[in-house]
């Protein structure tokens, strides 16, 4: 059965089946008329309602709730649809295929998103931390976002953009009332103090880490010579056989990574080769090399060689406490048993006060790495407009800053983006 309205889309938006209860979203302008063909007539908008779900050519598919969503007022800004079936994989193809029957096509991943944000549902920066709430897998991590998923700090860039527009107007005034010859009215005094202050505001942003190293996790090595006891100290903090331990030097050749949680802080541990300048041989160097590269990438690092000899604020670490030849660290050292696990409460509690020192806080908006660079051109040109004598000049550096939060907030200059922020969403969101 064909239908003139090609470009309506459909996904799973619930969990991989089988499941409980499976969500199937509609978004476009043939949503009701599926919707109308499969449940025989739409329900009240926003209200669910029981339906008989049947194919015209296959019959009775499944007993599931319908909810019917009118557009602008629906969360991608178009007609949008539900289908709450049975999860199981079977009813799930069966609608699905009814949908394409129907002129549907399957959505491609972020699509739904996407659309809300072309609609004016939502900006750019609301869009961006709802694709990382879609990967976060900590409690700092959903602290961290919900306020910008939320539209908080999407709020406050355009407050601040209305400052800058305010004093835009206030140069402007000044400019005509310099040229009529002080005919005119009289300029807002203040406007440069303004902008400094926004300037301010926007500092502190700057200062929080990006929602990159949030999403990512703190980079955590693991480094110290062969047999210190660095592979089974990285099997123990992720409580699994995750890298070969043994007696023979060398065995790790190669930098092994694992994300972890620790105290609801998101981590990426790094376990690398032993380091050493003699008896390696070549594929043993390549580790070797890498290991050296993963220093220099680390947020952090565990250093379980002779102490001092790590890099310069190291984490000490006295490893295989449980040894007879153990050697005890100074003061601030921790001192750990991989086999008997002594020692690691410590450890991962100082992992945990490090992580939650270094990732953006609760209350804190993390924008990322593209958006910091946006806010601060923004900044640096409302520092020049505060500061400059001629108005001409200070004229259009406040034009700037405001063309940079207008593509922070995806106003302008997006198209060259979309793809990649889009393309990160499953499929049905």
């Amino acid at each position: 059965m064909a239908t003139d309205t090609p470009d309506t889309i459909f996904a799973l938006s619930s969990g991989t089946p089988p499941c409980g209860v499976a969500i199937i979203r509609m978004s476009g302008a043939g949503s009701g008329r599926a919707l109308n063909v499969l449940a025989g007539r739409l329900p009240n908008p926003r209200q669910a309602s029981l339906r008989q779900i049947r194919d015209p050519q296959a019959g009775w598919l499944d007993e599931a709730l319908v909810l019917w969503f009118p557009g602008p007022n629906s969360a991608t800004g178009e007609d949008c649809a539900e289908i709450h079936c049975h999860g199981g994989r079977a009813v799930i193809r069966a609608i699905e295929s009814s949908l394409s029957s129907l002129g549907l096509r399957q959505a491609e991943p972020g699509e739904f998103t996407r659309r809300a944000f072309l609609n004016g549902r939502m900006d750019l920066l609301e869009a961006e931390a709802l694709g990382d709430m879609l990967s976060a897998e900590t409690e700092l991590q959903r602290a961290v976002l919900a306020s910008s998923a939320k539209g908080h700090a999407s709020a406050e860039v355009a407050h601040w953009r209305e400052a800058v527009l305010s004093a835009s107007a206030a140069v402007e005034q000044e400019l005509d009332f310099s040229d009529d010859d002080q005919d005119g009215i009289a300029p807002r005094p203040g406007w440069r103090s303004e902008a400094r202050r926004v300037a301010d505001e926007m500092a502190a942003w700057l200062a929080v880490p990006p929602a990159e190293r949030l999403r990512e996790g703190l980079r955590v090595v693991l480094a110290g010579p062969p047999n210190s006891g660095k592979s089974s100290l990285f099997n123990a903090i992720l409580d699994e056989a995750a890298a070969i331990v043994s007696p023979i030097a060398g065995t790790t050749r190669d930098a092994i990574e694992r994300p972890v949680a620790i105290g609801g802080v998101p981590f990426l541990l790094v376990d690398t080769a032993g380091l050493r300048d003699e008896g390696a041989d070549e594929i043993e160097r390549i580790g070797i090399s890498r290991a050296g590269q993963e220093l220099a990438r680390a947020d952090v690092v565990l250093w379980l060689g002779p102490e001092g000899e790590g890099p310069t604020g190291a984490i000490e670490v006295a490893s295989m406490i449980d040894a007879p030849a153990w050697q005890a660290k100074g003061e601030g050292s921790l001192a750990v048993s991989a086999v008997t696990g002594e020692g690691l409460p410590r450890l991962m509690g100082r992992l945990s006060e490090v992580g939650r020192d270094r990732l953006p806080k609760p209350g804190q908006v993390a924008v990322s790495r593209r958006q910091k660079e946006r806010l601060q051109t923004a900044r640096l040109q409302l520092l020049e407009a505060a500061q400059v004598e001629d108005l001409l000049i200070a004229g259009e550096a406040l034009r700037q800053a405001r063309h940079a939060l207008d593509a922070m907030l995806g106003t302008v200059g997006t198209e060259d983006m979309l793809d990649s922020l889009f393309g990160r969403f499953c499929i049905g969101k």
